[in-house]
Parts: C-alpha cells; structure tokens; sequence
C-alpha cells in the first residue's frame, strides 16, 4: 500500500489540474466577416428584390454568368461569373503555391484555424442558416440541423483526432522483417477539387474544406449554379479566418460557374470530389481519367426505410415523415422508398397521414415543417412526372398537399404526397426522387424487406426500426449499401468518426471520418532498420551474386522456417539454413585463405 499511495495521489492531482485546466476558456480571436449586402432588407432597400421569373427550357449557361434568386420567392439575389477553363488553371495555379506553404504549418495553427471558424459559426448561427434558407428555399430548423449542427461536429471531431489520424501509423513488420520498422505515413496531397451540390451550401463547403486545410491541402471548390450565391458569403468567413491565422493567400478558393468551369477544375488538380448526379458523376471520371486524377463521388440515394412489426407506430410514424420531406430537394440521404410490415401497415398509414394533412401549405421559412421548397427549375415537372407513372399502374395517393407557384411559368413547390399501393415497376421506385413523394409499400417477411431494400440500382444507406435492436441490425448487414442506422434516421452523419458514401451507383470512395480525412492525403508506406546502425539489411550468403548451387534450396528452407505451419518443421528447416549459411560462410573464408 506504501507504493500505490503517491500514484493515487498522483493520478488524482492530474486528473484534477486537467479538470481546471478545462474551465480556462481558449484564446480565440473573433473575426469580422461583411455581411451587409446579404440581409434581405438591404437587398430590397438597394433594388435587387425585383422576381426573377426565367424562360421554361432556357439554360443559364448561355448568359456565360450565374443569376441568383430565392427559389421560395423567385427574388433575385445577384449574379457571378461563370469561370473559364483559363481561369480556373489560374486558380488552381495559385492554390498550388499557398499549399506548399501551407503543407509545412503546424497542427497547432491549423487547429487555431477551426477553433476561429467554430467560433464565429456559433454566434452567427442566425446569419448562416438565413442564407442557406434564402438561396435553397430550406427552412431555418432544417439549416440548422444540416448546416450548423453536422458542420459543428466535423471540427469539433478534427480538434479532437484529427492530428491522432494524420500522424505515422506503425504496423507489425512481419516475421520476414522482424528487424525493421513499418509505418504509413500522411502527406498533403496538393490540391484538392471541390464540385458540390446546392442542397446544404454552408456545409457543403466546409466539410471538404476542413479535412483538406486541416491534412495540409488547398482546395479549389465550385460550387452549384444553384447555390451560388451563399457560397460566396460563406467563402468570405473562410478568408477571414484564414487570415486571423497567418495562413497564405488563396489557399481555399471558390469558383462558379457551369460545366465547363467543372472540366476544367478535375484536369487542373490533384483529388477530385464530387457530389451531385450519377450521370454527371460517370463524366467526372471520365474527364478524370485523361490524367488519372482520383475521385471520390458521392451520388444519388434511393435509401429504404423499413418499419418491422414490433415498433412504436407513432414513434417511428414521426421519423418516417420528416426523413420523406427531408427528401425534399434538401437532403441527397433523405429517405425514399418506406417498407411497412403489414402487420402494422394500417395503423402506420394512418399515423403518417395524419401527420401530413397537418403540413399547411405556404412558404417554407414561414413554417414549421418543410413543405416542398424546389430548388430546381422545373424539378417539379420531374416530380409530377413520377407520381402520373406511379398511379398509370395503380397506385393511389392518400395524402396531399396543395400547390404554390408564383405563376404559371415557375412551380418552386411540390405538395407533400403520400402515395400507397406501389410497386418496383414504378419509376417512383427506381428512380431518384428528391422530392417530398412518401410511397409506402408493403413487406410480409425480413428477407422479403431486405429483397425489396437490395432491388435498386443505388447503395447509398438505409434505416431499419424494430422493437427488436438485434433483428433491426440482422436486417440491415444484409442491405448493399455504405452506412446504416438501426433505429433511427441520418444518425451516422452526425457521428462525424464515421465515413460517408455509398455503393452502386451512389458512388465509390468515402469522405468524413478517418477514411475521409486520409483520402486527401499520400499515403505512404516507410520501411527503416530497428537498430540502425548495429544491424543492417545482409543479402545472405547463398543469395549474393554469384548465386551457390544451393541457392534455392537455401530459399526453401527459410520460407519454411519463417512460415512452416508445425513448429517442429520451422526448427528443422531453420537448422537447415544456418547449415547452409555455416557451410558457405566456410567456403568463403577458405577461399579467400587460397588467395
């Protein structure tokens, strides 16, 4: 006892100073971010409030710039250029030179980095989701949860592991090598290409803007035609805490634009990640592929939800609406396709109708729930599209909203729908939705719900509730997909430890988590002698130039040795071989003697 006593004392002295230490708060500079010409009464007071109401068919690549509106009110917020290929060169040109600065800072000053851009993101949370509302058409609570909350976690997680994950790896050696030491090491990759989608603009540039700064990268990011306009502001929050850090100009970039503005980024940089369509996808790797530029692509998602028998119906009823309306246009891992057990599919279908005749139509920031704010233009023909295929076959919705448009040339609202009796003959169930279309369809058994969950072309993830959390988690190991939550909707995003991304046509690669924060950078592997300089790499007797007529029979006997499955077998060749390594060691020394 006299021996443990000062440890204990010891121990509980540290454990005490880390608790104080914990309450000093850090010192963590504020920026100043102008956001003047970002508040709608400013926009209206300058004139800029005029609707923007757009020709059906029209693409704005012919303007060679990208016009900016409120897809909720059809008011106009500004336009940018649409870079060109040259342009786009330059940039990346300037990002490469910020990097090689950039790639020999600190983890201290690249944690300082996030701190700065945690702090201003929590006290401008207001500002940043108004933004996103404005240009997307989402609803403040949902910015919240998909800008603020998931952007919050990503680098409250990288100030905690993030330095851990980048750090040399060492790996066993193996028995061949039992002398040397083996790591992986992460080096910065150089630059990083961003092509994201418009769904969550905020968060959408920082998550692969955080993991590419934090490795040691530049990133260049294009963002959409349609999310333009807020990704310009939220660039400008990026600059200033870069700046308040030292960190060299043009490190992060933002671009804008359409297609070609796109090619040209994935021929120019080092990485490629994408988030957007399958089919643009397919052309990123193609274009990719003339310089062998890797790529992540993140893609569609047709994510099932499937309800088993032994639930709480309201419970889950609940989950289930705000996952389809989530689908909305704001969320690419909104669910899609619901599997109800029959059992239970009565009470569910009327729990969840209920729920939606409760969602009044009207704008979406004036609500409480998302009703069917449409980002695109003429998505809502898409939509409807679907929903005339689904009933051509015999499906039937249940529950609907109403329509709201500011006229006959633009729909920036699809009505909440619930629709029943549906099958995989339906285009509604093969083909991404995105949008607030609800269809409920019916399984008997499990294996009948995995069958159904597995019958898509896209893998991205999927939600399995039951009473029951070990057949809840038998179901989902069985669906082909890249994340799952067990009882729940979205959960894995929120754990930012974990990776993100999918199978099949949902992509390939992963960001988030350990495996996204690696993807930006080299991985390489080293090899050095444990006991540099006592014992060093000796090609053996036998082996060395000129090989003995027992070279090979030397080579036998110590793949045996190292790797005989009977350790009786492992001593006799390992005798055989310092027999061999005696005998010609001998044989050297003798005839060196004759000479």
């Amino acid at each position: 006892m006299a021996f443990w006593w000062p440890l204990i004392v010891l121990a509980f002295a540290y454990a005490i100073c880390r608790f104080l230490f914990m309450l000093i708060p850090p010192n963590v500079p504020s920026i100043d971010v102008d956001a003047s010409d970002v508040l709608e009464d400013v926009n209206q007071t300058q004139g800029n409030g005029f609707i923007y109401i757009p020709s059906r068919g029209r693409t704005q690549q012919s303007d060679k710039k990208v016009r900016c509106y409120e897809p909720a009110t059809m008011k106009y917020l500004g336009d940018f250029p649409a870079l060109m290929p040259a342009e786009v060169e330059e940039r990346v040109a300037q990002a490469r030179k910020a990097q090689k600065i950039w790639a020999k800072s600190s983890f201290k000053q690249r944690r300082q980095f996030l701190r700065i851009l945690l702090k201003y993101i929590i006290e401008h949370q207001e500002l940043i989701c108004e933004v996103s509302s404005r240009d997307t058409g989402k609803t403040m609570v949902d910015a919240s949860l998909g800008e603020i909350m998931t952007t919050c976690e990503k680098i409250t997680w990288l100030l905690s592991e993030g330095e851990k994950w980048l750090k040399p790896e060492y790996r066993s050696s193996g028995r061949s090598m039992i002398h040397k030491k083996a790591k992986v090491e992460f080096h910065p990759l150089g630059v990083i290409g961003a092509i994201v989608s418009w769904n969550y603009p905020f968060h959408n540039i920082f998550n692969p803007m955080l993991a590419a700064v934090f490795s040691g990268n530049s990133i260049v990011i294009k963002v959409s035609e349609n999310a333009s306009w807020s990704g310009c502001f939220y660039f400008r929050i990026i600059q200033a805490a870069l700046a308040a850090v030292g960190a060299p100009e043009n490190l992060v970039d933002i671009i804008t634009g359409f297609a070609e503005t796109g090619e040209a980024l994935v021929s120019s940089v080092d990485k490629i990640i994408f988030v957007g369509s399958p089919g643009v996808g397919k052309t990123i790797m193609k274009n990719a592929a003339k310089t062998l530029t890797p790529v992540t692509l993140e893609l569609g998602g047709k994510d099932p939800f499937i309800v088993c028998d032994d639930v709480d119906v309201a419970h889950v009823a609940q989950i289930a609406v705000r996952a389809a309306l989530q689908s909305s246009g704001q969320n690419c891992a909104g669910a899609e396709r619901f599997y109800v057990h029959k059992n239970i599919y009565p009470s569910f279908l009327s729990q969840v109708t209920k729920i939606m005749k409760s969602v009044l139509a009207g704008p979406p920031r004036g609500g409480k729930y998302d009703m069917g704010a449409i980002c695109l233009l003429e998505h809502s023909d898409k939509l409807q599209a679907l929903v005339d295929d689904a009933i051509e076959k015999g499906a039937e919705i249940v529950a609907r909203g109403s329509f709201g448009n500011l006229g006959d040339q633009v729909d920036q609202y699809f009505p909440p729908t619930v629709i029943v009796n549906v099958n995989h003959t339906m285009r509604l169930m093969q083909e991404e939705t995105f949008g607030p279309i609800m269809p409920i369809m019916k399984f008997s058994t499990d294996e009948e719900a995995v069958e159904l969950a597995n019958d898509s072309r896209f893998g991205l993830g999927c939600a399995v509730f039951s009473g029951n959390q070990r057949r809840a988690k038998e179901i989902a190991s069985q669906i082909h997909c890249g994340f799952a939550a067990i009882n729940d909707f979205a959960a894995t995003y929120m754990c930012q430890s974990l990776p993100f991304g999918g199978v099949k046509d949902s992509g390939f690669g992963r960001f988030a988590g350990i495996e996204g924060l690696r993807a930006c950078c080299l991985v390489k592997a080293v090899v050095e002698d444990r006991w540099w300089p006592y014992i060093k790499t000796k090609i053996p007797k036998p082996i060395q130039y000129p090989i003995a007529e027992n070279g090979f029979d030397f080579q036998e006997s110590l793949v045996e040795a190292l790797y005989g499955l009977n350790i009786w077998d492992r001593l006799r060749a390992l005798v055989n071989v310092l027999k061999m390594l005696t005998e010609q060691n001998t044989l050297a020394n003798s005839k060196r003697n004759n000479d």
